[in-house]
């Protein structure tokens, strides 16, 4: 018996639209990780990118629990002497609610190319609209899958 190994003719990539409204962080992106990585798939292979494409929608109405707007902090650094910034979860939510999501997916994605290639599959937009209506994705209830 040989051991199966996808080629890029056996991967059928689906499109999944995600409505993010009333949903908590964490467990959206943690689901939105496994779409992306192809986990659900009988052909998941580990070193092969088998995952799927993702477009969430309603980026702003995205939940954190707890006191995590006024806690959680995110940092980035310039490159230079000084040049450490920091946010909150409330001023990213305010300002781009699409990159809250995209970090809290990004951060549960393997952390080399293979991930920065699933990552590019993510597509995440502020309110209801989307123009990825030519690829026809199916709505899909991300609490759903565990």
């Amino acid at each position: 018996m040989k051991t199966f190994l996808p080629s890029e003719k056996d991967i059928k990539r689906n499109w999944w639209l995600v409505d993010a409204e009333g949903l908590e962080l964490g467990r959206l992106a943690s689901r939105i990780a496994l779409l992306l990585q192809g986990k659900r798939k009988r052909i998941y292979t580990p070193h092969i990118d088998t995952g799927d494409f993702v477009v969430v929608v309603n980026a702003e109405k995205v939940k954190l629990t707890g006191r995590k707007l006024d806690t959680k902090i995110y940092y980035h650094h310039s490159g230079y002497p000084g040049g450490l910034k920091a946010r909150t979860a409330r001023q990213i939510l305010e300002s781009h609610p699409e990159r809250l999501i995209q970090l809290a997916v990004k951060r549960m994605l393997p952390k080399n190319k293979l991930g920065r290639k699933m990552f590019k599959r993510l597509k995440v937009y502020r309110g209801p609209e989307h123009p990825h209506e030519a690829q026809k994705p199916q709505e899909l209830d991300i609490m759903k899958i565990n």
